[in-house]
This record gives structure tokens, sequence and C-alpha cells, in this order.
């Protein structure tokens, strides 16, 4: 290339005599020349891309019902290990996997409970200290109650019937007494609250109508006052919003105030991406590939939302340090491109890019943390809701050396560790 360059030039010589123009043209060439071979040619150099960290690996997948629609953590049999729940909305039932501390679990055991099974939450509905479940049965507008036994049992309890197709819940103690209380959202424009008795029974609290198709619901004192808050997603085409409900401390909410999202947001959970010690929203959007994080001010109030993407039909999120760079991360599970994508925060709502993307079975639904003991070491795992397989399938932290179950329920591992930018 610079034999190329430097006959051009001589031949350039050659023409100057000619034309005054052609000296002035000859003159620039040769000064932009030698300052590309002094500099090294580097005006054409380019950053080297962004190189996400590999963090996590395909351990083991484990057979659960027929499309898991959610999956839940939580200690059943008080033996300090991670077990965990699913929702099968088209098999009407749950599965319970029992964890053994290392990663892997006990193989499920199913309980027929109500007509599809959409959503639920677990609290000690009854003080008993065992964890209970309640359903959100979109198949027969009602919410269920299951009764822990404290060692990976239920029974089944109370029956409530909603008006209509609940399709989200979160549970906390919104007015104070000490027992926990339940929201439920409901398709058809309705949040319904119920307040709980202590005794694994609930009355009928205040509903509200409100919005476009809420799609979820989430609880947390946002503006400071000891009181419990309720955000909601309405993911209808007329909203495309997370609405703030101000709570008044005795079960009820004030007028909400809405923040534009991207296009059918679908849920709603905690973090706090700048380390201001306020929360922040993490919004996932079914539509155009995208999710939405609110920075908080501490108030109730939210900036301007900032958008960001992972793959195709993001479904579920949630935010954790992944990394140990004390900044908040990002595990999507991407339902149209089977994927799980690790987004890295850079400390202000937004995240470097490309993601990191692993592989996961047909139809990624749902994604849930936990903490995986082992000896001397605690990093989180990742249990995923595999709609289309009828599994969970585990994602381990390369902080941890665990050790593979004897005989894969579904063959060879899937593809891990592959980065991959935004089509």
């Amino acid at each position: 290339m610079l034999g190329l360059l430097v006959r051009g030039d001589d031949h350039l010589r050659t023409l100057v005599h000619r034309s005054h123009r052609f000296r002035e043209g000859l003159t620039l060439i040769t000064v932009l020349w030698l300052s590309l071979v002094s500099t090294g040619l580097q005006g054409c150099s380019k950053a080297d891309p962004y190189n996400p960290p590999d963090v996590f690996y395909y351990f083991a997948s484990y057979k659960v019902g027929k499309n898991p629609t959610t999956i839940t953590t939580g200690d059943l049999n008080h033996d300090s290990f991670t077990d965990l729940v699913t929702t099968n909305i088209s098999s009407n039932t749950l599965s319970i996997l029992l964890g053994n501390g290392d990663g892997t679990f006990k193989d499920q055991v199913q309980l027929n409970v109500c007509k599809e099974p959409r959503a639920l939450v677990m609290n000690d509905f009854n003080h008993d200290d065992h964890g209970d479940v309640v359903l959100a049965c979109s198949g027969g507008d009602e919410v269920a109650l299951l009764l822990g036994h404290g060692n990976g049992k239920f029974e089944e309890g109370p029956h409530y019937p909603v008006h209509r197709t609940p399709v989200a819940l979160a549970s906390d103690d919104l007015n104070g007494d000490q027992h926990p209380d339940l929201v439920v959202a409901l398709r058809n424009d309705k949040v319904k609250i119920f307040l709980g008795t202590g005794t694994g029974e609930f009355r009928h609290g205040a509903q509200y109508e409100y919005g476009d198709t809420p799609t979820s619901v989430a609880l947390s004192d946002l503006n400071g006052d000891a009181k419990l808050d309720l955000v909601v997603t309405n993911g209808g085409p007329m909203s495309n919003g997370v609405s703030i409900w101000f709570g008044n401390g005795d079960g009820t909410f004030r007028d909400p105030k809405d923040y534009r999202t991207g296009k059918r947001p679908l849920g709603v959970s905690f973090a706090d991406f700048n380390n201001d010690r306020q929360r922040d929203l993490l919004v996932i959007n079914g539509e155009r590939d995208s999710f939405t994080t609110f920075l908080g001010n501490g108030n109730g109030t939210f900036q301007a939302g900032k958008d960001s993407g992972a793959d195709a039909g993001p479904n579920f999120g949630l935010a954790r340090d992944f990394n140990g760079d004390r900044l908040m991360d990002v595990a999507i599970v991407n339902l149209q491109s089977n994927d799980l994508s690790i987004l890295f925060g850079k400390g202000d709502g937004t995240f470097h890019y490309p993601p990191r993307n692993y592989r996961t079975k047909s139809g990624p639904f749902a994604v849930s943390s936990f903490r995986v003991t082992t000896t001397g070491v605690e990093e989180p795992g990742l249990a995923i809701a595999d709609n289309g397989d009828g599994s969970v399938s585990i994602f381990l932290h390369r902080g941890l050396k665990g050790v593979r179950p004897p005989a894969e329920q579904d063959g060879e591992p899937r593809r891990e560790g592959q980065s991959a930018a935004r089509s």
C-alpha cells in the first residue's frame, strides 16, 4: 500500500507544473499522507469492542409440569437449602423441587391445584413459621391458598373468587397489623386487595379500576413514609406505562402517577442501579425487544425511563450484581430467541453492549436468582422456567465448583457463553 501511495505521489508531481490548482491539491494530499504515516495510520483505528465477561455456565435441567409460567425460590423444608416452585399453567399443577444445597435438586413433586395457575406468591399467611403459597388461577377466576407443613408438602386452603382472570400477585403487610396481605392484578383493568387475618384467610379489601391490562404488581416503600406503595405495569395498547400508587398505610392507595415505558410492559421489579440507595425500577417490555430502567429520586418520583435491549422477545428480568463490581446487572430471558441475556451495568441505569447471551431450552419464560452454598463459596445461581420444554434449567456462576448430576435428563448441555450484539 505504501508503494502505491509513493507512485501516485510521483505521478502527481509530473502534473503539478501544469496547474497552480494541481500544486495546491498536491500539497494538501502530501501533508495528509505524511500525517497518516507519522501517526502509524492511527486515524483508521477503532476502539476495541466490549467483551462481556462469561460469568455463568449451564449446569442441569429438571422436568416439571406442562408450560411453566413462573418460578419462585424459598426454603420449604427448613434445611437452609433453596427449593424451587413452578406454576404449570397447562397441567393445572405446581412442581416442587427440593434443593440439595449444591445447585442440584431432587426430582419434582407435582401437586394438582386450580385451573390454569398463572402466578404465585409465597409468605407465611397463618404465622406457623412455614411458607405458604397463594396462586393466581387465571382459568378459574380465583386466587387459591396452599398452606405449607414445613416439609415441602402443602394442604389446600380457601379459594377466593375474583373478576376476572388474575395474572400477577404481590404480598406484604399493607395496613400495619403484622399480617401479610395480598395484591392481585386482574386482566380486566382492575387491581384487587385482600387483607390477611393471620389465620390463613383473607377478607376483601379495596378494588381499583385503572389503566389498561395490568400485567404485574410489586410493593415497596418508595417515598420513605414507612407505608408500602404499589407499582403496576399496564401492558395494554392504550397505556404502555408503569403506575406508582402511594399507600395510605391502611390497605388503600392514592390515585396513581404514570410513567411511560416501552411497548407492552410485562413485569416490574426493584433495584438500585446508580448506588444512591434509592429504589429504581426495572420494567421488561414484551414488544420491540426492550426493557426500561427508571432512576428513583427517593420521594416516590422517578426520572424519565432509559430504554435498553437484550435479545428477541424479553419476557422476564431481574437485577443483581453478577460480576462483583458493586454495580447492578440485569438477567433477562428472551422468549423468541430462546436465550438468557446478562447485561452488565455502568452504574447509571445504562448497560454495556453487547450482552453475554446463553442458549436455553425452548420458551424461557421466567427466571429466579438463588444462593448456592458450597465450601467457603457462595455465588448466585439462576433457575429458568422453560415454558416450551416443561423444564427448569439451572445456570451456575463460574465462581462455583458445582458437581454435575450423574445423568443429564436432556442429554447434551446447551451452548453457553455466546456474546452477540442485538439484531
